[in-house]
C-alpha cells in the first residue's frame, strides 16, 4: 500500500471533483491530505500538516482538513477556529463516524466524498459563498514524503 496509489488516478479525481462542488457554496476551504504513516499522535500530525499546507491562513479561519495516513488506518478530520466556534461540540465526530462505517466496507473514496460533501454543507451554512470570493487553496490532493 502506497499514500499516491492508494486511490486510483479516477478516485482521485472523484475526491478533487467532491471537493470542488463542496466548496461551490461556500468561502470555506477543504483539503485532503494522505500519507502512509502517522508517526506520534495523529491529532498532532494533523495540526502539523494543516499548518503546513497554509490551511490556517484562510481570511475567514474556516478551512477544514481531512488526513488519512493509510498504512497505519488513521485518520481525522480537523477545522480551523473560525468554523470550530460555529459546529455542533460532536460534528467532526459525526463525521468521522459517518467515514469509518464506509472505510469498515472498503469503500474508502465513498467515505471521504460523503465527508467532504458532508463538511461542505456545514461551510456554506456558515459561510456562504460570496461573489468576490477566490479559491485561497488548492482542490487537489496532498501528499506526504514517500519514505525509503
Amino acid at each position: 500500500m502506497n499514500a499516491r496509489t492508494f486511490f486510483s488516478k479516477a478516485q482521485q479525481q472523484q475526491i478533487v471533483d467532491a471537493i470542488k462542488t463542496a466548496e461551490l457554496n461556500t468561502n470555506g476551504e477543504i483539503r485532503v491530505h494522505v500519507e502512509n504513516h502517522c508517526k506520534g499522535d495523529i491529532m498532532d500530525r494533523s495540526v502539523m500538516v494543516f499548518n503546513m499546507l497554509k490551511m490556517n491562513k484562510t481570511a475567514n479561519r474556516n478551512g477544514v482538513l481531512i488526513y488519512l495516513a493509510v498504512e497505519d488506518k488513521k485518520f481525522s478530520i480537523i477545522g480551523d477556529d473560525g468554523i470550530n466556534r460555529l459546529v455542533e461540540k460532536d460534528f467532526w465526530n459525526d463525521v468521522k463516524d459517518e467515514m469509518s462505517k464506509r472505510f469498515r466496507e472498503g469503500d474508502f473514496t465513498s467515505g471521504v466524498v460523503n465527508g467532504i460533501l458532508r463538511v461542505g454543507e456545514k461551510l456554506k451554512v456558515f459561510f456562504p459563498y460570496q461573489s468576490d470570493d477566490v479559491n485561497e487553496l488548492p482542490d487537489d490532493i496532498s501528499f506526504g514524503k514517500e519514505e525509503a
